[in-house]
């Protein structure tokens, strides 16, 4: 990388961080924070040895019984307030319910909850989260030893992006800001951090930029008016239910609007790089340098790229809901009933609105290429012209 191409990387970077900083600032000025009447304690620790297991049988009536698993076990504490402490827990197991976590065994890493009522230590949960970060060590590791500093760049991109959503566009929303705005401040964010930082500020990310701001464009406003036709509650679940509830008001309808636009853009970003690099190699390598036939080949790659990305986003979506459809058609009978529950129509929602941002920025971005691309080849073709002249004359 050249000290240039360097001082520009770490301005991106610079300007990326600045924009979360000032942007947790403002989103964070006026949080709402639940006061809580008393504080719930966590540790982790692991099982050092099981004391006890006892089974108590509970009879509630003549077609059911109940037993009840109580086990008591000793945790080396791990975290950093009370390291090393050994202390006594309880995990209860009840056959009441269906679905149960597993009875815990020597060398368990476990997460126990504190009772400050009774001063007693009860099973939480299994810490599942070290497997999870052995799994995205590897992963990082194998972007990076398969992309080297491009794979580099995609993991930094992607930092600033999560840090994007969990640093300013949460925050925001429950500070009560304009979820429209911040849904597409965070998004245009997203796609100018990571397509300069992983590419670089050339025609190359431009058109891509160009191409995926369209089509996200085209997305929210198919969302504004699919959502005043369909006349959207936003009421999906229990959860967007209690948002409701919260002391600042939040527009669940918005919610939904953030949702889908959010989904979107990773898909319109993948299809707008693929077309623009694409595009980028065939003009390198001579085989087509004017605008029409670089708009030509960046359609017919589109066509090859929308197949499989479309498949990607329907299939996605239904594999996030897949739980949800197989409850609502064990109990539903009517395809018209089941097809015109909200919470259907927000997922086929999700799926159409990201797929015609895909449409349009399959033509946009070829026209922006061709464009770009097809003068960055009018400039070559005179330079080489003026340096065959001046090497004629030195013949002379």
């Amino acid at each position: 990388m050249k000290h240039k191409d360097k001082l520009i990387y770490i301005c991106i970077l610079a300007l990326s961080v600045l924009f979360l900083f000032t942007g947790n600032w403002v989103a964070s000025r006026d949080r709402y924070t639940p006061e809580r009447e008393f504080e719930i304690i966590f540790h982790t620790g692991i099982v050092t040895d099981i004391l006890e297991r006892t089974e108590t049988d509970a009879n509630f009536d003549w077609a059911f019984s109940d037993v009840d698993v109580n086990i008591a076990f000793n945790v080396r504490i791990t975290d950093s307030q009370r390291r090393g402490d050994i202390v006594t827990a309880h995990q209860n197991i009840s056959s009441f319910f269906m679905v149960n976590e597993s009875e815990v065994s020597v060398g368990d890493r476990v997460l126990l909850q504190y009772d400050d009522f009774n001063s007693i230590y009860n099973f939480a949960t299994f810490v599942r989260i070290n497997y999870m970060v052995i799994l995205g060590v590897v992963f990082l590791a194998l972007v990076i030893l398969f992309g080297r500093k491009k794979g580099f760049s995609a993991i930094v991109a992607l930092g600033f992006t999560c840090m994007a959503v969990f640093f300013v566009f949460i925050p925001a929303i429950l500070s009560g800001r304009n979820i429209y705005v911040t849904t597409i401040v965070v998004c245009v964010f997203a796609i100018i951090s990571t397509l300069l930082i992983v590419i670089g500020p050339n025609k190359k990310s431009l058109s891509a930029m160009i191409g995926c701001l369209g089509g996200v464009l085209l997305s929210g406003l198919l969302m504004l008016i699919m959502d005043a036709v369909l006349s959207l509650t936003g009421v999906l679940d229990a959860e967007t239910l209690s948002l409701l509830h919260l002391p600042n008001p939040i527009d669940i309808r918005a919610i939904i609007f953030a949702g889908v636009i959010l989904g979107a853009v990773g898909a319109i970003m993948d299809v707008a790089m693929s077309i623009s690099s694409s595009l980028w190699e065939l003009r390198e390598s001579g085989g087509v340098c004017d605008f029409g036939g670089i708009v030509k080949s960046g359609i017919n790659i589109g066509k090859d790229i929308l197949g499989t990305m479309l498949n990607t986003l329907i299939l996605a979506y239904i594999g996030s809901s897949l739980s949800l459809l197989l409850l609502i058609n064990v109990h539903t009978t009517s395809l018209m009933e089941l097809f015109s529950m909200e919470m259907i129509i927000v997922e086929f929602l999700r799926a159409l609105v990201g797929s015609f941002g895909m449409l349009l920025t399959i033509p946009l971005t070829a026209g922006v290429c061709g464009w770009l691309y097809a003068s960055l080849a009018d400039k070559d073709e005179e330079t080489n012209f003026v340096d065959d002249y001046h090497a004629r004359l030195r013949n002379k």
